[in-house]
């Protein structure tokens, strides 16, 4: 499956993005999709999953109660609706995706990876 991340941009503090990652090229409903960022100068950390379905979602404790991971498989798309942004939160973001049935918040358990797209949130 491949994968096309967009969305992001400038933004300031308390603000809101949405981003998106359109897949392509097999069936979207059979992967688990997650996003990932990395910050400057910092490993890659999870920040959401969502299941097939998209019944159940996963949340890194940082991001809890502002950012909302989604799906519309009909799109093939999955989304990161981004509310309440803080400087901290500025990143590269990726989308990425794994065959299966159990979530993983861990980057080495996905086969599949958008090019990332770029958040800066200013203070």
């Amino acid at each position: 499956v491949q994968l096309q991340a967009s969305g992001g941009g400038l933004v300031q503090a308390g603000g809101s993005l949405r981003l998106s990652c359109a897949a392509s090229g097999r069936t979207f409903s059979n992967y688990i999709m997650a996003w990932f960022r990395q910050a400057p100068g910092k490993e890659r950390e999870f920040v959401a999953a969502i299941s097939r379905s998209g019944d159940n979602t996963y949340y890194a404790d940082s991001v809890k109660g502002r950012l909302t991971i989604s799906r519309d498989n009909a799109k093939n798309t999955v989304y990161l609706q981004m509310n309440t942004l803080k400087p901290e939160d500025t990143a590269a973001y990726y989308c990425a995706a794994r065959q299966g049935t159990v979530v993983f918040s861990t980057q080495g358990n996905y086969d599949y990876w958008g090019q990332g797209t770029l958040v800066t949130v200013s203070s």
